[in-house]
């Protein structure tokens, strides 16, 4: 159910039960759990996470910068 909540199909959620994601971002002492991060297209996970354009967490308080970063990279995707 709880992964039903966000229906817009640009959208994507997993489920990972051992906590890698929230690992590989900078989990210490509690799950990485409310945190944003925008990627240029095309960028891949290979053996490294790639750098994110833009990341911050909570959420609540990354909704303009994380609109700033889309538009940028919108802008620099229709050059």
């Amino acid at each position: 159910m709880t992964l039903k909540r966000i229906a817009d199909t640009r959208a994507s959620q997993y489920w990972d039960k051992e906590h890698l994601v929230s690992k590989s971002i900078g989990e210490t002492d509690g799950v990485v759990w409310d945190y944003v991060a925008v990627y240029a297209q095309g960028q891949t996970v290979g053996e490294r996470r790639p750098e994110p354009i833009y990341s911050h967490a909570p959420v609540v308080r990354a909704i303009d910068g994380s609109r700033e970063a889309i538009q940028k990279l919108l802008r620099e995707n229709t050059k």
